[in-house]
């Protein structure tokens, strides 16, 4: 018996485990990779950096872009009376999801490509951008949405306020309640996703995680979408459902749109403390 207990005391220390789990697995490649440094709160010299507007205006083009074709593509849904003669739900989240995928792919490198105020929010909860770059991010986005939802109503006025304009709204048989939640969650799947397709530490490790990490972050908002539309049209972007709300002009665009603010900052919230604390566990690493 004695040989037998030795046996198996060798072999338990002979295979131990090789793939470190929960907090250990953060540390063992610390040799690596190193924290990056909190962003500061106020970054006065960003104001006087080109690269800082550039950053805006790449925002701005986005929204603009992202709103234009996707307002045109729940118009085009909208105004068909039979679904199986158009796109349907699966084409508007594949056009949401597709834009997101192609717009994120495109400006990735010079803003990060957030192309929403939600994803913004979250990041700089997390302290990856400034309160200076977020809300001027935040700015830009909303008047990217603003411009794309007017050109597609100065394209075709009378059909646009005939459709709907493609704002959200709460659909028939659905509470605020109903709403706000759908909303939150949604936005938690898409700004979790983002900081998970994004993790500075997985990029360090895993060379082709920068290439693919648009491919998830598009992915998830045709997810959302399928769920959420039946619900809201799916918000999950306040620039998205402000642009959209505002020229279009109507009472029930107004009437509820304080929930595509709370649910999608909520939920932003949300994943960044849960990616932070939970999956990265930052403030339990040793100094």
């Amino acid at each position: 018996m004695e040989g037998k207990d030795e046996d198996v005391r060798l072999g338990a220390n002979r295979y131990r485990e090789r793939q470190p789990i929960g907090t250990a697995a953060q540390s063992q490649d610390s040799k690596d990779y190193q924290e990056p440094p909190a962003a500061p709160l106020f970054e006065p010299g960003e104001l006087s950096s080109w690269s800082f507007y550039r950053a805006g205006i790449a925002e701005f083009v986005a929204t603009f872009l992202f709103l234009y074709i996707t307002v045109l593509t729940v118009m085009g849904v909208v105004k068909s009376p039979s679904k199986c003669s158009t796109v349907g739900i699966q084409g508007i989240a594949w056009a949401f999801g597709g834009m997101i995928f192609a717009l994120v792919y495109c400006t990735a490198g010079i803003s990060g490509g957030h192309i929403n105020p939600a994803v913004t929010f979250g990041l700089f909860l997390a302290r990856k951008l400034s309160l200076t770059r977020a809300v001027f991010y935040i700015v830009m986005q909303c008047l990217g949405a603003i411009c794309g939802a007017g050109v597609v109503k100065g394209f075709q006025k009378s059909q646009y306020e005939r459709l709907g304009g493609g704002a959200n709204t709460i659909s028939k048989g659905y509470s605020k309640g109903d709403g706000l939640g759908a909303e939150i969650v949604g936005t938690f799947v898409l700004v979790y996703t983002v900081f998970s397709a994004t993790d500075a530490k997985r990029n360090a490790r895993d060379s082709h995680v920068p290439i693919l990490a648009p491919l998830p972050i598009g992915f998830a908002v045709f997810l959302v979408h399928l769920a959420t539309i039946p619900i809201t049209g799916t918000g999950i972007n306040p620039a998205r459902s402000l642009g959209a709300a505002l020229i279009y002009n109507k009472d029930q665009a107004w009437d509820d749109h304080w929930i595509f603010w709370v649910g999608p900052f909520i939920g932003a919230a949300l994943a960044a403390l849960y990616h932070q604390i939970v999956i990265r566990a930052i403030p339990f690493k040793s100094k």
